[in-house]
């Protein structure tokens, strides 16, 4: 695999780590539905959160999370409605982006809670 591939799988993983230490619970990772990807699906009480990750080394020409654009947003909630639907939920969904920054060896995070709502797409 790629190094971009490895870094993106370990920027992941660190995310579901994070998302876990605050109590959510992960429901999913990498869930597919056609050209869609949600990176992670985790629930923290009656709430799906759909997780976006964005990564970066360095954010000398832009933050991570700048990177989710109209075309992503709409694919999110397109798979994030066929996940709902085939697993019966009926509670809210919020979209959420995690932007990590690796500096050395340690993560930087910002947790961009209701980063963007579906009524927006």
């Amino acid at each position: 695999m790629s190094s971009s591939y490895d870094f993106g799988k370990e920027a992941e993983n660190f995310a579901a780590k994070y998302l876990i230490q605050k109590g959510y619970k992960i429901l999913a990772q990498n869930y597919f539905f056609r050209k869609a990807e949600i990176d992670i699906i985790a629930q923290q009480e009656n709430e799906i959160i759909i997780v976006e990750v964005k990564s970066r080394a360095s954010n000398y020409f832009t933050e991570p999370e700048f990177a989710v654009n109209a075309k992503k947003k709409k694919l999110l909630v397109f798979a994030a409605d066929d996940f709902i639907q085939k697993n019966n939920f009926n509670c809210d969904v919020r979209f959420d982006i995690l932007a990590l920054l690796k500096n050395n060896e340690s993560w930087s995070v910002k947790h961009i809670e209701n980063a963007f709502d579906a009524s927006e797409i």
